[in-house]
């Protein structure tokens, strides 16, 4: 697990390091005094206080006091999280669209803010491998699409080994890049070398880039489209336990806590 902390960074330095974190989908612990308006369902204000916030990479956002073990204010996954500074002021904001719903949380002082690339072993149980995901591909390609047919896993190129390697229904070369779980643009660079190495090989042929994860930030989203790749959702293992492709972000039907004072 790699982790980058800042101690009493600016609004500045925490800024960028939020920025680049939140678009890595790292998980993301902030320390600090601040306050926190919610305003969504109903509305609510917490006055000036230190408090931890906890920002996940699945859209979950949780703000805790040092007392009690649940979170005093939080959204549920499928959010998203974005850092901006204004007036003088490090701001967290964390949105969703259904139902409309807004978590702000100020910064008047930071003590602390850390970004990790959490690799969490229970989720190999939970949620399967890369191996699981290649599997399901194997035993039913058409979750990539139909008329897919797989040629080859661990595809040596000059750029290293391919997951799986095949061809569309146009014959056409197709690139799967396979990840078990929530991406950020560091993946669709990752497919990119890909691309770019078997368009030597089969130079005209216009070979295709395909991401297959459960999920990826805007960013990666974005990088992906302005490079010609594409992206499939699809979880190493389905919700029956064999099958069944998944939603871009996990959703939750409860919002947020709405408590009222500091």
């Amino acid at each position: 697990m790699s982790v980058t902390t800042l101690h009493r960074p600016t609004h500045r330095d925490a800024l960028g390091l939020l920025e680049t974190a939140f678009g890595d989908g790292r998980l993301v612990t902030v320390f600090g005094r601040c306050t926190v308006e919610y305003d969504g369902r109903a509305s609510s204000s917490l006055g000036p206080g230190d408090r931890l916030i906890i920002c996940k990479p699945d859209g979950t956002i949780l703000v805790h006091t040092d007392e009690k073990r649940k979170p005093v204010n939080w959204q549920p996954p499928g959010c998203t999280h974005r850092a901006s500074v204004r007036e003088g002021r490090l701001r967290i904001r964390s949105e969703r669209s259904a139902p409309e719903e807004r978590l702000d949380v100020d910064f008047e002082r930071i003590e602390q803010v850390s970004a990790y690339e959490v690799t969490d072993r229970s989720d190999l149980t939970l949620t399967g491998s890369e191996e699981d995901l290649r599997q399901r591909i194997l035993d039913d390609p058409s979750l990539i699409e139909a008329g897919f047919v797989p040629v080859a896993t661990e595809r040596e190129t000059t750029a290293g080994p391919v997951d799986v390697f095949g061809a569309d229904v146009d014959d056409r070369p197709v690139v799967v890049e396979l990840k078990r779980r929530r991406v950020g643009p560091s993946a669709a660079s990752q497919l990119q070398r890909y691309v770019d190495a078997l368009d030597e090989e089969f130079p005209g042929e216009d070979v295709r880039g395909i991401l297959v994860a459960p999920s990826v930030t805007d960013r990666a989203a974005a990088l992906l489209d302005e490079r010609g790749l594409e992206f499939v959702a699809l979880d190493p293992v389905g919700e029956d336990g064999d099958h069944g492709r998944s939603n871009d972000s996990g959703s939750d039907d409860s919002g947020s806590d709405v408590v009222d004072g500091a």
